[in-house]
């Protein structure tokens, strides 16, 4: 049992919290056989597909990273300011994305330390969760909908559904992701994607 801090510790009020409540941390392997801590969550007696998934992509500047790759960003300095996220954080996120297999580092420019993001395939299977949670989002959180998910081919708007196995299915390369009538001009990350074009 992990002892409880004494007031004032130097200790963030977080970690005091989850001290209390018994938390611990906890941690993944990846494929390279790095460890990796990801959420400090202990799912105790379950064996779940999404408690496990949530260790890994479940905190929310990770799904925003994943989300403006979908857009289209690639570049650490693309990602923070359309996140608007410290160095630090993005830094420790983009790590553990690449750790977990989801981001290859791909060099760029003349400087070896410039490196493009670049969604793995287990990054891109992600998208058709992240098309639900869109989906979700639209539905209950927003008027008119900021991104659409089309095809390529013919625009026709795309949704995450359950279908039986074998079922053909729209490959995520013939995906796009689309500025939708609720898009605000004025967002960081379509900024972005307006400079990159």
């Amino acid at each position: 049992m992990q002892a409880i801090p004494p007031a004032g510790s130097s200790l963030s009020f977080i970690t005091q919290l989850r001290m209390r409540q018994g938390c611990t941390a906890t941690a993944s392997r990846s494929a390279s056989g790095t460890v990796v801590r990801v959420l400090d969550r202990d799912y105790e007696g379950q064996d779940c597909s999404i408690a496990r998934a949530l260790e890994v992509v479940g905190e929310r500047w990770t799904l925003l990273i994943i989300r403006d790759a979908f857009l289209g960003l690639g570049r650490f300095d693309e990602f923070r300011e359309s996140l608007g996220v410290s160095r630090n954080i993005l830094t420790d996120r983009l790590n553990k994305l690449v750790d977990e297999g989801i981001f290859e580092r791909v060099p760029y420019g003349a400087r070896p330390d410039r490196y493009d993001y670049q969604l793995t395939r287990k990054g891109l299977d992600l998208h058709v969760a992240l098309v639900g949670l869109r989906q979700w989002g639209d539905r209950y959180l927003c008027d008119k909908p900021p991104t659409l998910a089309r095809r390529k081919r013919d625009r026709k708007p795309l949704v995450a559904a359950l279908v039986p196995k074998g079922t053909e299915t729209v490959p995520v390369t013939e995906a796009e992701f689309v500025a939708g009538p609720g898009r605000d001009p004025a967002a960081r990350t379509w900024q972005v994607l307006a400079r990159r074009s």
